[in-house]
């Protein structure tokens, strides 16, 4: 892909269950050596409680946040492609909650690059979960405990 493209690939929070595969080829790139991908899935548990399900809501700045937290990802780490992905709406144990993808030429920046990606949507993008634990009780989290 030619070098002077947008990095910025994929930006989206959906309703609808997420795509692994989609994620990992918005960021293909020739000059890149190295490709982190992370999945962010729901687990059974929570603080040694369990978990039956998640719903997770956005408001609806919730994207241009991802895009200002994607652009400074960008200017501070020699990324090729970049591409993040939220799913809203209700999800189940083991459903993919996040997905988020860097490459840069090499695998230290892409690791780096990806790690903050996903640290700073957690903490600024706002998005809440609302938990439903196993014996009925409910719990709002909001962005950053995600």
């Amino acid at each position: 892909m030619p070098e002077n493209d947008d990095p910025i690939r994929l930006l989206a929070i959906r309703d609808t269950p997420l795509s692994l595969d989609e994620v990992y080829d918005a960021v293909g790139h020739d000059a890149a050596g190295g490709t982190t991908v992370f999945v962010g899935t729901v687990r059974d548990h929570d603080g040694g409680e369990p978990v039956a399900a998640l719903e997770y809501s956005a408001h609806p700045t919730a994207e241009q946040e991802m895009r200002r937290i994607a652009e400074k990802i960008v200017a501070d780490f020699p990324v090729k492609a970049l591409a993040a992905v939220h799913r809203v709406g209700r999800l189940g144990i083991t459903d993919k909650a996040v997905i988020v993808a860097v490459s840069c030429a090499h695998r230290g920046e892409a690791f780096e690059a990806a790690r903050r990606l996903i640290d700073d949507l957690k903490h600024e993008v706002p998005i809440w979960k609302h938990q439903v634990f196993g014996d009925g009780r409910e719990e709002w989290v909001g962005a950053g405990a995600c």
